[in-house]
């Protein structure tokens, strides 16, 4: 079989199209690269919210239901904190960056752009055919603002037993 010299190779207008659907393709490719890499971070700042309302959660359900005689009755504050023994005192704590339970105004290093704030209401229970009135059931949420910004909630109950 003959091939004559015309149709030998590739021409230039065949080779500038080749590089063109392949720059194409290629920057897609590094685009969308660029876009998982810079988020990639996102779920290790998510566990870390996760974390810290899933810690202050436990530490509240942790205490009295009910304030125990000559219990403390200050505000919901940091500098109070180490003197909450009831799970009501934390209702409106607030805190911008996360700092110790025993009231340190020193905040953990790495977690300043964190923000938490924390509502606890007395709410009534229907389990089966028992009802716990909401003077003895409370809803306690924990809400952590992660610093870009979403919030993660942790929402426990708490039972006058």
């Amino acid at each position: 079989m003959y091939i004559s010299k015309a149709q030998r190779g590739i021409s230039l207008i065949e080779l500038i199209m080749f590089m063109v659907i392949v720059s194409g393709a290629l920057a897609g490719l590094l685009l969308l690269m660029s876009v998982n890499t810079k988020n990639s971070a996102d779920p290790l700042i998510q566990k870390q919210a996760l974390t810290i309302a899933e810690s202050l959660l436990e530490e509240i359900e942790l205490q009295d239901f009910s304030n125990p005689v000559g219990g403390f009755t200050g505000a919901a504050t940091q500098a109070n904190r180490a003197n909450f023994d009831d799970i009501f005192d934390y209702d409106g704590f607030a805190t911008l960056g996360i700092f110790p339970a025993d009231g340190s105004a020193t905040g953990v290093t790495g977690l300043a752009d964190y923000n938490v704030s924390v509502t606890v209401v007395n709410t009534a229970w229907v389990v089966g055919v028992i009802t716990i009135p909401s003077t003895d059931a409370a809803q306690i949420t924990v809400s952590v603002t992660e610093p870009n910004g979403q919030t993660i909630d942790a929402v426990g109950y708490r039972v006058n037993y």
